[in-house]
C-alpha cells in the first residue's frame, strides 16, 4: 500500500518508493505496477499526477483529484511557482553551498536553461580505502531546483564531480559499484522530500513533506548521520 503524506478533497500526494514509476512508459517495458494504478485502486478515485519523478528517486509525488486541478497545478509547475527541494547523498565532501547554473541539452538538441541551488547537511569520512584513496567520503546535501528539466539535479551533480550515489546513468560506476558490493546497495539516494505551493482552491500556502525511505535512511546510519 502506498504511503499518503497529503490528501484533502482535491488534492492527494504519496511518498513515491524508489523504483517505482509514476505511470506507464515505453521506455520501460519490464514495469508492472504503476503509482498512478496503485493509488487510484488504493482510493477508488480518479487520480492524475501533476508533475513527474524519475522512476529512481523517491519522495513526494502529487496528484490531482480531478481536471480542473490537474490544469491548475501543471501551470504552476511550469511556471516555476510551486518550492521543491531533494535530499541527495552524493561522492566527495561538497561545498558548504553553492549555485549551479549550467544549462542542459534537450532531446532535440536545443540548450536550455537549469538552475539549482543546494547546501551540504552532513559530510562522512569512511575507513574504507577506494581506488587510490585511502578512505572514502561522502556528503548529505539538500537541493532546491528552479527549473525543472529531465535528470536535472543527476547531471548537476555529475557536472560538479559529486555524483549521485546509485545514479547508474549520470553518476560513477566506481561508487555504485563499491556500494553493491560492500552493502548490497543499488537504490538511487535521491528523495524528494518536500513541496511548496498555492493551494489552487483555498489559495493557502501548502507545504507537504515525506521522510527519507529503507535504503535512504540505511546509508544515512552508516554514515553515522542522524
Amino acid at each position: 500500500m502506498l504511503e499518503i503524506v497529503y490528501q484533502d478533497e482535491y488534492l492527494i500526494a504519496i511518498n513515491k518508493p524508489h523504483g517505482l514509476l509514476v505511470h506507464r512508459s515505453s521506455i520501460a517495458r519490464d514495469a508492472k505496477e504503476f503509482a498512478l494504478q496503485l493509488l487510484k485502486t488504493q482510493i477508488g478515485k480518479y487520480v492524475s499526477p501533476v508533475h513527474r519523478l524519475d522512476r529512481k528517486t523517491g519522495g513526494v509525488l502529487l496528484f490531482a483529484l480531478d481536471k480542473e486541478i490537474e490544469v491548475a497545478m501543471h501551470q504552476q509547475f511550469m511556471k516555476g511557482e510551486v518550492e521543491k527541494e531533494y535530499l541527495a547523498i552524493v561522492r566527495g565532501y561538497s561545498p558548504d553551498q553553492m549555485e549551479i547554473d549550467y544549462p542542459l541539452l534537450k532531446e532535440n538538441g536545443m540548450m536550455q536553461e537549469a538552475f539549482t541551488k543546494f547546501k551540504t547537511l552532513e559530510r562522512a569520512e569512511l575507513a574504507i580505502p577506494l581506488g587510490k584513496h585511502a578512505t572514502s567520503r561522502y556528503s548529505l546535501i539538500e537541493a532546491k531546483p528552479t527549473t525543472g528539466r529531465m535528470h536535472q539535479l543527476r547531471k548537476h551533480f555529475a557536472h560538479i564531480f559529486h555524483p549521485i550515489i546509485g545514479d547508474r546513468k549520470h553518476g560513477c560506476n566506481k561508487q555504485n559499484r563499491f556500494f553493491k558490493e560492500q552493502w548490497d546497495m543499488t537504490t538511487m539516494l535521491l528523495h524528494a522530500s518536500s513541496l511548496k505551493f498555492k493551494h489552487p482552491i483555498t489559495e493557502q500556502d501548502v507545504r507537504i513533506s515525506a521522510p527519507v525511505q529503507g535504503e535512504f535512511k540505511r546509508v544515512m546510519n552508516l554514515m553515522d548521520w542522524n
